[in-house]
């Protein structure tokens, strides 16, 4: 019988997407031990954290491994009650510190599992995960958005950016969001999105202006840098700002406005949130879902792989991909 070919491994650091050492193996099922499941992935997102570890920017993974965080997929093996259950989820460790989700079959804590909502189908399911999972442990930490209050979304079309908008308007919050051009806002939101072109409009004029001067309650700065300074001046008193990434490590800061303004500046690494914290994430976003107050990224067909186009899959992710990038093992 014929070895089907069915897991990608990444073996090796490498300089750059060409030089990528990717291997597709033929993987047989595995077995689930005690307290574990077997899923078999229907779908896994591909993030850009999951690409710069494949190149070895990420300083706890080991070698050689399958990467990928998020998937979707049937439960083929483990605890009768998950059997056949279609599930989805995420992790931090998953990828990175272990072998992950870019291949045919995951073994997981089976009490990580979530079955997915039934508003969603398993290949939109397995692109949710990390920018849905990042947005929401943002917002939490900052106290999450009240309805009235104003949100600041810098990169708001970025997949990350949309999640916080739909999470920030699902709740009533009333969203700004950023952007280096003229360009309109390209997700799902449950109310108005104002955008703004920081290429011809100050961002803190706009905010201040329209709010009567009174600001954003919460910043998500999903850029980090580039927009800090302007972020800074937007932030009501009393105001966080939330960053996941950054392009220049030092920036300007002013102690003085920070304790004036009664600041808050929130870090978020969702690297450290392993497969169980995720799935606490899930299940918080997993109602909304089913409502239909969040919508799940579109999956495009020229934006969806099988595992032998892996390279070009990651390379259109460390090209700023305007679309969810999702492998189908």
């Amino acid at each position: 019988m014929p070895i089907i070919m069915n897991t990608i491994q990444v073996k090796r650091k490498a300089a750059n997407i060409d030089e990528l050492d990717l291997t597709l193996l033929g993987v047989p099922r595995p077995e689930a031990a005690d307290g574990e499941c077997v899923i078999e992935v229907t779908s896994a997102g591909v993030n850009p954290s999951d690409v710069k570890a494949t190149l070895g920017l990420m300083p706890h993974a080991v070698w050689p491994r399958t990467p990928g965080r998020d998937y979707a997929g049937v439960v083929i093996d483990g605890p009768a009650a998950l059997m056949g259950q279609q599930v989805w989820g995420s992790g931090g460790e998953l990828g990175i510190r272990r072998d992950g989700t870019h291949g045919k079959y995951l073994r997981v804590n089976a009490q990580s599992v979530r079955a997915k909502p039934a508003t969603l189908s398993l290949l939109e399911a397995g692109a949710v995960g990390v920018p849905f999972i990042t947005a929401y442990e943002g917002l939490r930490r900052a106290g999450m958005p009240k309805a009235g209050s104003v949100v600041l979304v810098g990169g708001g079309n970025g997949k990350v950016g949309q999640a916080t908008i739909q999470i920030a308007t699902a709740l009533g919050a009333r969203v700004f969001a950023v952007e280096r051009g003229a360009e309109p806002y390209r997700g799902h939101a449950s109310g108005p999105v104002r955008m703004i072109d920081a290429s011809r409009e100050g961002i803190a004029d706009v905010v201040r202006a329209e709010t009567g001067g009174h600001g954003a309650d919460i910043v998500y700065n999903t850029v980090g840098s580039p927009y800090f300074e302007q972020a800074n001046l937007a932030m009501a008193i009393g105001a966080t700002q939330i960053f996941i990434s950054t392009i220049e490590k030092p920036v300007p800061f002013d102690i003085f406005a920070f304790y004036r303004g009664q600041h808050t500046y929130v870090g978020v690494d969702t690297l450290a949130l392993d497969s169980q914290a995720c799935a606490n994430i899930l299940d918080a976003l997993a109602p909304m879902f089913a409502s239909g107050a969040l919508k799940p990224f579109p999956v495009l067909d020229d934006y969806t792989y099988a595992l032998a186009d892996a390279r070009e899959a990651y390379r259109a992710v460390l090209q700023g991909a305007s679309e969810r990038v999702v492998l189908k093992p």
